[in-house]
């Protein structure tokens, strides 16, 4: 019995490592990122004189778009912290009608331009929107030239569970009726 228990708490071991190992690459990489935007932060705000949210705003609309299919990467000159090109303004509402309905004290708008992947052709304006309270971002859009993924419903099959169950509260359905047909003989 011992030798049984021996292999099993090894794996369980190995799988904590590998779990482990897991967490410490993952925070790494977040370390990686958030350093990169604090840095970027600190470039916007020192070299371009630009209001910290409005600067957090662009960093987070950098790193966003760099996830996007179309974008490599967001280009921000110092004009897109001009009073044309950005702005900070005081909200106390919903930050908008659909899914970020969070309730916001401040909305940043932040002009970028976006360098598609393969660089072809002229840079994209891409306008970032954030909300926040406080210094804290709650909320966040831009105008994605790609659609989100829409996740895709899997046909149904006419032979599922649920036609089986139906089935069976039939058939249990008529065979107590003729119980109480019988009792009632």
């Amino acid at each position: 019995m011992e030798s049984n228990h021996a292999p099993r708490r090894l794996l369980r071991l190995v799988g904590r490592l590998a779990v482990c190992a897991s967490i410490a690459c993952t925070v790494t990489a977040f370390a990686d990122t958030l350093d990169e935007r604090n840095e970027l932060v600190h470039h916007f705000v020192t070299d371009f004189q630009a209001n910290p949210l409005i600067a957090d705003c662009a960093a987070h609309g950098s790193f966003v778009a760099s996830t996007s299919t179309a974008f490599d990467h967001v280009e921000f000159p110092a004009t897109s912290f001009d009073a044309s090109h950005s702005t900070l303004v005081p909200w106390n509402d919903s930050f908008d009608n659909h899914k970020q309905r969070v309730k916001v004290d401040n909305v940043v708008t932040v002009e970028g331009l976006g360098v598609s992947k393969g660089g072809d052709g002229d840079p994209a304006t891409l306008k970032f929107r954030c909300g926040y309270v406080g210094s804290q971002m709650l909320a966040f859009g831009w105008n994605d030239p790609v659609p989100p993924a829409k996740a895709r419903a899997e046909p149904r099959s006419s032979k599922g569970k649920h036609g089986t169950k139906g089935k069976s509260k039939s058939k249990a359905a008529s065979s107590s009726k003729k119980t109480t047909a019988k009792k009632k003989n």
